[in-house]
């Protein structure tokens, strides 16, 4: 097929992909309650995208469809006995006090969702900071003075790049576990208590991440962008030791992508502070593009400290909503990967005989990561990632030059950091 009319059949598959309902399903013995997503409208006949919950906590996910004239309630929940089997938890530990810093930039309506929903969390002690990233109006401050100022405390960084920042936030909490957030989720209410309790369970733990979900799929780049896995890591909890690398991860720990994202993740805040927190030339807001949450799992475990992956710390991620959206996204995946790798190893050289030992199965891996993604069929509650639509060629070229632009982009943030540090002075 010529390329012009390929790239036609891509946008009008595209442009066919149609909204999916978001739910949540919480079986309970015989019972079922059944709600919509957080701002989702009462489920209805058609295509839902369910979360199962047994007690309150997640075990998995499917893709139902609800017949017209059936009860919804009903039809999913019979297929979700089905399909998510009985579950067993262990009591959580006595969670730590815990601090969330909640980077944000011109977004105050998002801001406000979010916080919402952090201040409604069931964790028995907590502090909230929200950093204000190189703003250019007051809205941010003055919502944070007129509606949480005594609930939420706020911090301005001037200088661009959510790097900076998260370690802004960093410098200013009090707590001893630090968790890290966006301003465009929706926290599940045990989501700071299941995500900062394994940190008094383990000493040697320095990371824990969690689980994200999408809050709406109602546009085809958010269905597109789920159907191929979105944010989630399963439903599986797994502890990442560097003193027993796992067997199934042969780039460990290069590999941070799979370890979870920034927009749900804590760390313990003596651990973060003491590899120096995050490399302020990375991450959104820089040439560099991303990455920032990457490097700071690398260097926690370089450290010899743990990280712990648990699918019970929730939050509903506002994906984004349009075909532009998904470009930048995939460049900036592309070029934050890369990234991360050089700023690992410009501020830890010690990791480049790891590093060149892997690099073999790295471009490999590369080169599947980016590769064009046609439909699968099957798929399993907790690896929700059937493929129901195919991912664009242009998709997949956007995120092989990101990779190549990311050591470049990389290095251009730390000159603009180091000539914006002189500025100052």
């Amino acid at each position: 097929m010529a390329r012009s009319a390929r790239a036609q059949e891509e946008i009008r598959r595209f442009l066919d992909i149609g909204a999916v309902q978001v739910a949540e399903l919480d079986l309970d013995g015989d019972a079922a309650v059944l709600r919509p997503g957080p701002g989702s409208p009462p489920v209805t006949h058609g295509e839902v995208f369910v979360l199962v919950r047994r007690g309150g906590r997640p075990v998995g996910t499917l893709l139902g469809r609800v017949p017209r004239g059936a009860d919804p309630r009903a039809a999913l929940a019979e297929r979700a006995r089905a399909e998510c089997g009985p579950a067993v938890f262990g009591e959580p530990s006595v969670a730590p006090f815990t601090s969330v810093v909640v980077a944000t930039r011109e977004r105050a309506g998002q801001l406000a969702r979010a916080l919402d929903s952090l201040l409604a969390q069931d964790h028995p002690r907590f502090e909230i900071v929200v950093v204000d990233n190189a703003p250019v109006t007051s809205k941010t401050r003055e919502l944070i003075e007129r509606k949480y100022a005594e609930r939420v405390r706020y911090v301005c960084e001037p200088v661009p790049g959510l790097a900076g920042a998260h370690n802004a936030g960093l410098d200013a909490v009090r707590g001893e576990v630090v968790a890290f957030t966006d301003d465009d989720v929706v926290a599940d209410p045990r989501w700071l208590t299941e995500l900062s309790a394994p940190f008094a369970a383990d000493a040697g733990l320095g990371c824990s991440t969690g689980l994200i979900l999408p809050a709406r799929l109602t546009t085809p780049a958010q269905v597109l962008l789920e159907s191929h896995g979105g944010f989630a890591k399963g439903f599986t909890p797994r502890t990442y030791d560097p003193a027993c690398p796992p067997g199934d991860e042969p780039l460990f720990p290069f590999t941070a992508g799979r370890f979870g994202s920034g927009a749900n993740m804590a760390f313990r805040t003596a651990v973060l502070r003491s590899v120096g927190g995050f490399d302020p030339a990375t991450g959104a807001g820089t040439a560099a593009r991303g990455g920032d949450d990457l490097y700071g799992f690398v260097r926690v475990l370089a450290q010899g400290h743990r990280l712990r992956y648990t699918p019970y710390a929730l939050v509903w991620h506002h994906h984004r909503e349009t075909w532009r959206d998904l470009e930048t996204q995939a460049y900036g995946y592309g070029a934050g990967l890369t990234a991360y790798l050089t700023a690992v190893l410009v501020n830890r050289p010690a990791l480049l005989p790891a590093f060149l030992a892997r690099l073999p199965r790295g471009l490999a891996h590369a080169r599947t990561l980016t590769a064009v993604r046609e439909t699968e069929g099957g798929g399993t509650p907790g690896d929700h990632d059937v493929r129901t639509h195919p991912w664009p060629r242009r998709l997949s070229r956007l995120q092989r030059r990101g990779m190549l632009y990311g050591p470049v982009g990389y290095l251009k943030a730390r000159r603009t950091l180091r000539a914006t540090v002189r500025g100052a002075r």
